[in-house]
């Protein structure tokens, strides 16, 4: 029992180390997107400003959408199905956490957070809640990364499976990942630390549950009807200035933890249950 509670523990500093906090292996701004020995680009790299590591999502074609035969409540707007093809980025494997953001506000005078976040997300190995869209662009640019387009965030989250439900396949239990309610490994009420729960195939966390994810498009229920095929950015404008946001959080149902699920919030809302990852080029 001793053994497996060490091996645990371990396992856990490792995954925490490896999202941004306490990381010894930095590259050079230069260097960020070196090749491997066979010409390739690394398939995992610590990011420079901010010390996230990242990994390599390759380039690739994907079926975006609900597939799923019978429509399912609340994925009307997430068909029809689309062809979507994007090219290679890398992408944070962990949600921005309260740490790396506390760094961003000391390097800027960027406006601080909400005294309540804290009260809700108590240590740095948490993700960021209390940050608008705006918020999240500004870290963005200060890290010399971006948001992640709606179709790069749901092709990152599905980790390569194909027509199901979680990133994780058709079904989703408590030891998935955190969201309403409690049991097996979710014992949380509010966020959990990042990298609380098993990734997904391509060694994302987090990407069901915990925080809403703000995505960079504009939000419009009838663009899968007119979606680019390549790297689509989302609709040009809207009748409102509202955002894509994914991924669902500790506060969801199930349902709204499904990778294909499109929700929005208007860009100027701050609340304890919306965070955000970023995403770099290639080139």
């Amino acid at each position: 029992m001793y053994k497996h509670f060490i091996s645990s523990l371990l396992f856990t500093l490792v995954l925490l180390s490896g999202c941004g906090e306490n990381l010894t292996r930095p590259v050079n701004i230069g260097q960020t997107h070196t090749k491997s020995a066979d010409n390739e680009p690394e398939k995992e790299i610590i990011w420079p400003i901010d010390s996230a590591k990242m990994v390599l999502i390759p380039e690739g074609s994907f079926q975006m959408g609900d597939a799923l035969e019978e429509t399912e409540e609340f994925m009307g707007t997430s068909r029809p199905t689309h062809k979507v093809s994007l090219n290679a980025f890398y992408i944070d494997i962990c949600e921005v956490t309260l740490g790396q953001y506390k760094r961003f506000l000391k390097a800027t005078e960027h406006p601080p957070l909400p005294n309540w976040v804290e009260k809700i997300t108590p240590d740095n190995n948490y993700p960021v809640i209390g940050v608008n869209w705006f918020d999240a662009q500004a870290y963005a640019k200060w890290a010399g990364k971006r948001l992640p387009s709606e179709a790069e965030w749901e092709y990152s989250a599905r980790g390569g499976l194909i027509g199901q439900r979680f990133s994780h396949g058709n079904e989703l239990k408590q030891t998935d990942a955190n969201f309403k309610g409690k049991g097996g490994t979710d014992i949380w009420e509010t966020p959990s630390p990042v990298a609380s729960f098993e990734p997904n195939s391509y060694g994302l966390f987090d990407v069901m549950g915990n925080v809403w994810e703000w995505c960079q498009d504009l939000y419009d229920e009838n663009y899968y009807l007119v979606s680019e095929i390549k790297n689509p950015k989302g609709p040009q404008s809207t009748k409102t200035e509202r955002r894509v946001i994914r991924g669902g959080s500790w506060m969801s149902f199930k349902h709204f933890l499904r990778i294909a699920l499109r929700n929005y919030q208007n860009p100027e809302m701050k609340n304890n249950y919306t965070g955000f990852r970023c995403v770099a080029d290639l080139n």
